[in-house]
């Protein structure tokens, strides 16, 4: 596909690059509105919107860093070094969105579905982990679009009870941190495998 296609959703996707360290200079309120009204618009299961995202800034947002940073030691390298990276990541980046899942789509699938309730457990919580995926690249589309930088910290799964436990989200299911502000330097991003690799045809 052309590199620098004329179609602006598809010139995002190409663009769009994980930012890890960030600018000192605030994202205005109005962007982090736009980006977090990209995510409600994903689709989701039953269109249940089983999500719900939390905006971390100043203290609390230190204090974010600092637990990751602290639980970076309880595991050996390259985990300890790669949580102490996305640590710097989030006491970089002036605003910090944490989404959940709510539990909302397992609750009430039962009463959506007619089926075992063994079954129903892994059913609906793979579909509110499909749908909060879809939310976070919405966003992070949003944010790249928008001249903002952002990145997916998934290592922070490792210690994800304890950042649901911070975030006040015992209850629900971590799925994402994502730092977020303007970018201190370009990136041009890892080469990505040509689709022969890719694509399977039937």
């Amino acid at each position: 596909m052309d590199n620098n296609p004329a179609n602006e959703t598809l010139k995002t996707i190409h663009q769009r690059r994980s930012i890890r360290q960030f600018q000192d200079k605030p994202v205005e309120d109005s962007l982090i509105q736009a980006v977090l009204d990209a995510a409600n618009q994903a689709p989701s299961a039953h269109n249940q919107q089983s999500w719900r995202f939390i905006v971390i800034r100043d203290q609390k947002k230190h204090q974010l860093a600092q637990l990751v940073s602290e639980k970076a030691s309880d595991f050996p390298k390259p985990s300890s070094s790669i949580l102490r990276m996305a640590a710097r990541s989030i006491q970089s980046a002036p605003v910090v969105i944490a989404v959940m899942n709510t539990g909302t789509l397992i609750s009430h699938g039962v009463e959506l579905f007619n089926i075992e309730q063994e079954l129903s457990g892994d059913f609906f919580r793979t579909m509110e982990i499909q749908s909060s995926a879809a939310a976070v690249e919405n966003l992070l589309l949003a944010a790249s679009s928008l001249g903002l930088g952002s990145v997916w910290l998934g290592v922070l799964f490792l210690i994800k009870d304890d950042v649901s436990s911070f975030l006040g989200e015992a209850r629900g299911e971590f799925m994402a941190v994502i730092p977020l502000g303007y970018p201190q330097r370009g990136h041009k991003g890892p080469r990505k495998q040509e689709l022969e690799y890719v694509v399977k045809n039937l």
